[in-house]
């Protein structure tokens, strides 16, 4: 599975941007006391999950994963985390940085096809 070095680049720094953006979704609450709970949770959450579900063996990883899971698992997660990223950074009033990085991943992933069918026949 050979990832060009630039979609690698541009892959990370997509997972670094869904982080902010989930985290810039959960300062938007008005609530003042839950703006600051989901500020902190909504990006440490899915952090965890991203670094704890891996499929067992991935080259676009170490290959060792704490709780192994499907392929299609894996892509599903990755897809609810990225995208809800790009939504949290067009609820929190930033919309054009939600399109642009939904974009991004869309055009992220069809340079990755060789992953994709790797990720689904695991």
């Amino acid at each position: 599975m050979g990832n060009a070095w630039w979609n690698l680049t541009l892959r990370f720094l997509l997972e670094l941007s869904a982080l902010l953006g989930l985290g810039m979704a959960g300062w938007s609450i008005p609530a003042e006391f839950w703006r600051w709970i989901f500020a902190i949770a909504l990006p440490l959450v899915a952090a965890v999950l991203w670094g704890t579900f891996a499929v067992l063996n991935d080259p676009s990883r170490s290959g060792r994963t704490p709780v192994p899971v499907s392929g299609a698992v894996r892509l599903v997660l990755e897809l609810v985390i990225l995208f809800g990223g790009a939504a949290g950074f067009y609820l929190a009033g930033h919309a054009a940085t939600g399109i642009v990085m939904a974009l991004l991943i869309a055009f992220s992933y069809a340079f990755s096809l060789d992953r994709l069918g790797w990720l689904l026949r695991q």
